[in-house]
Parts: structure tokens; C-alpha cells; sequence
């Protein structure tokens, strides 16, 4: 089971602090966009221009399910998987943090333009982002046992700022 799960919209930071946070606890950091390209050969951009949103958010709950049920460390979710049912139960049920990255739209859009693999960003990142949030903040609040801000904050500040509201990496159940 995985130490922590990170979740938030695009941009939020979830790859760099997931990355800064497990090797600061020493563990493995699994990044579900990764590993969703790599199931399926190709970038995320290319599954939606080829097989639509629908067959991308098949293969990433699949994903998810998988990482979330068997992985160890630290584990990023990509920003719209929380879509999902199945994948918002088992985190409401899971045995480990989520923590719940927040950024705003400014700086999002600053970091998500750097990436042009972000089909749903594309046409026009800052309202389509906007929009998303509106969405699906809802579910990221609820599922959220930590939220953390990362807007102007190094990654590796953020990842300090979790261990010490996890208590240094110790895992902790729910209640």
C-alpha cells in the first residue's frame, strides 16, 4: 500500500513534490501518467487524439487500481482520475494519506504550458483549467486528509512541510 497519495488539479505539483517527498522518506515514487504511457506505448496525447478521453480514463483507472492495491511509496495521481468511482472509493477506504495539492490558476497555467502533454489544457489552458478545477475541487476536499498550497514553494519545501504533518513519513489509518 502506498505511503502517501497525492492528488490535485494540473500543474499542483504533484510529479515534483511526489518525487522530492519519497526520496526524502526513502521510498519509491510511482507517477500514474508515467506509468499509464507506459501500458499503453504511447503519451497521453496520443491515446486521446486516437481512442478519446473514454478509452484514456479505462486504461487509468485500471492503472490506478493496481498501484493503489499493490505499491509501495509514494504515488501521484494524475489530475482528472479522481472521474473515477472506483478509484474515489478505494481512496475514501485506503490505509494512507492523500494529501491534496492546491496551486492557482496563475501559476497552474505557468506550469502546465511548460507540458504539451495535456490534452484537456490545449485549446485554452487558463479557463479550461478553471473549469476543471470547478469541477472536481469538491472531490479533491473530500477525499483530502492533508491539503497542502503550492504556489510559490520548491518542491522539496513541500515535501519538508508533508513529513512533519505526517508525522515523518509514518503511515497512519484512517479514522
Amino acid at each position: 500500500m502506498p505511503t502517501a497519495v497525492l492528488i490535485g488539479p494540473p500543474g499542483s505539483g504533484k510529479s515534483s513534490v511526489g518525487r522530492s517527498l519519497a526520496k526524502a522518506l526513502g521510498t519509491s515514487f510511482i507517477d500514474t501518467d508515467s506509468l499509464i504511457e507506459e501500458v499503453a506505448q504511447k503519451p497521453i496525447k496520443t491515446i486521446f487524439a486516437e481512442n478519446g478521453e473514454e478509452h484514456f480514463r479505462a486504461i487509468e483507472e485500471e492503472v490506478i487500481l493496481g498501484v493503489l492495491a499493490s505499491e509501495p511509496g509514494v504515488v501521484a495521481l494524475g489530475g482528472g482520475s479522481l472521474v473515477s468511482e472506483k478509484v474515489c472509493a478505494l481512496l475514501h477506504a485506503g490505509k494512507y494519506p492523500v494529501i491534496y495539492l492546491t496551486v492557482s490558476a496563475q501559476q497552474a497555467v505557468a506550469r502546465v504550458s511548460k507540458n504539451d502533454n495535456r490534452p484537456l489544457l490545449a485549446a485554452d489552458p487558463e479557463s479550461t483549467w478553471i473549469a476543471l478545477l470547478a469541477k472536481r475541487e469538491s472531490t479533491y476536499e473530500s477525499l483530502a486528509d492533508v491539503t497542502v498550497a503550492t504556489d510559490s514553494k520548491k518542491a522539496t519545501e513541500i515535501a519538508t512541510e508533508l513529513q512533519e504533518l505526517l508525522g515523518l513519513g509514518e503511515r497512519h489509518e484512517r479514522d
